[in-house]
């Protein structure tokens, strides 16, 4: 018998649908699960959720040059081969590598006639277990100018696991990132089910189509939700034939709001104040649980 905790991921087909707001409000009215922000690239649902972190790990993920200036004799071969334009050289005529630019392509490394350039691993930046209000939380903080993997990705989602099964839960909340690249399959890939958060308009349904078509290809269930639904009804329920078309189902449908703004200053999750829409996120959620 599976005895592996239900995995939610709320995806979307690009980002400010949503998603991490319903993500943060799904948690909440949860209380007894595990979360984790796999949208690196822009995590704020600790904006929400105000983790207090408890353990903190670097992530490393692929490499980087660097010039040993003990060794290096400035003669430019690294500088004249790299095709990023990362190796500059400064007044001393001394050379040196632009980390931000570095592809980490080890061309530098493997042409420098005195073998002066070392090839680290590079730090990318953070992973974090915290404790929030609504539970556990895995989630990571990139550095500066630092790229989003499926890696990193991969890594959350196995801490989330480890976590849920310490402490019994058998629940994971993910909120994913947006779009159907590398990050978005690392979120997915053996998941239970995908929530997919799109909002009335044509770009909605293009963006709806390639993530459904992304779920069904992993043969993933898929729900959807439609957000701000009411802005346009005629496109909300063209929304709901394709997705019927794709196989999957509209669980949710949640009316305009302008109060939500007012839940994000506060940071608190939309269900947390008693707005119009808190009761369409508690709805969804009653059918999420069922489903």
């Amino acid at each position: 018998m599976d005895n592996r905790p239900r995995e939610i991921v709320v995806i979307s087909g690009k980002g400010g649908t949503g998603k991490t707001s319903i993500s943060a409000s799904l948690a909440y009215l949860s209380k007894d699960c595990i979360v984790a922000d796999c949208d690196v690239d822009a995590a704020d649902l600790y904006l929400l959720l105000k983790p207090i972190s408890i353990e903190k790990h670097d992530f490393y993920s692929g490499h980087i040059a660097e010039i040993n200036q003990d060794k290096c004799t400035g003669c430019g071969t690294c500088k004249s081969l790299c095709r990023f334009d990362a190796i500059k050289e400064d007044s001393n005529s001394k050379f040196r590598v632009e980390p931000t630019s570095c592809e980490g392509c080890k061309v530098c490394v493997e042409f420098c006639p005195e073998k002066a350039i070392d090839f680290p691993e590079r730090l990318c930046g953070v992973w974090m277990k915290s404790e929030t209000r609504v539970g556990f939380m895995v989630h990571a903080k990139l550095g500066v100018a630092a790229e989003n993997s499926g890696k990193l990705v991969s890594l959350i989602r196995g801490e989330a696991r480890k976590l849920a099964q310490e402490q019994g839960k058998n629940l994971i909340i993910i909120d994913g990132p947006p779009g159907v690249g590398c990050p978005v399959i690392a979120s997915v890939t053996g998941a239970t089910d995908v929530l997919v958060v799109t909002e009335p308009t044509l770009s909605g349904i293009h963006d709806l189509e390639r993530v459904l078509s992304l779920a069904n290809h992993f043969r993933i269930k898929s729900l959807v939700c439609i957000n701000k639904f009411d802005l346009n009804p005629e496109m909300s329920e063209k929304i709901e034939n394709i997705a019927k078309d794709l196989g999957a189902k509209v669980i949710g449908k949640i009316r305009y709001d302008n109060l939500v703004t007012k839940a994000q200053i506060e940071a608190k999750t939309i269900v947390e104040l008693n707005i119009s829409s808190s009761q369409d996120i508690i709805d969804m959620w009653e059918k999420l649980k069922s489903n």
